[in-house]
């Protein structure tokens, strides 16, 4: 029987988790998950890649510690872990994002 990898990982160094914000499609991920303020379906985080190559955009953040895997009802949502990520990191990510969301408004 294949276990599933843990739904929470432990915090990555400030290194992981700016390499995990590095890429634009998990930064609109965050973005997304942060905008929302609550846990949010997978499939309504990403809609430029495949479904396997977004799985691995969720890997990547959730071993950096950005984010965390709930299953909510039989699906299988996201969680941004902004508290951690806040005591860990103070501003950083919180900063990112602000930014990151002024330029995606920008474009509009």
């Amino acid at each position: 029987m294949e276990t599933m990898p843990p739904a929470i990982s432990p915090m990555g160094t400030l290194q992981d988790v700016l390499e995990a914000l590095s890429d634009p499609v998990r930064l609109e991920m965050v973005r997304r998950l942060a905008s929302a303020g609550a846990p949010v379906a997978c499939a309504d985080l990403y809609d430029s890649v495949s479904k396997s190559t977004a799985s691995h955009h969720f890997k990547v953040l959730r071993e950096a510690g950005v984010t965390e895997r709930l299953n909510i009802g039989g699906q299988t949502h996201q969680s941004l872990r902004l508290d951690d990520l806040e005591d860990s990191f103070p501003g950083v990510v919180s900063s990112i994002v602000a930014v990151s969301r002024d330029g995606a408004d920008r474009d509009d």
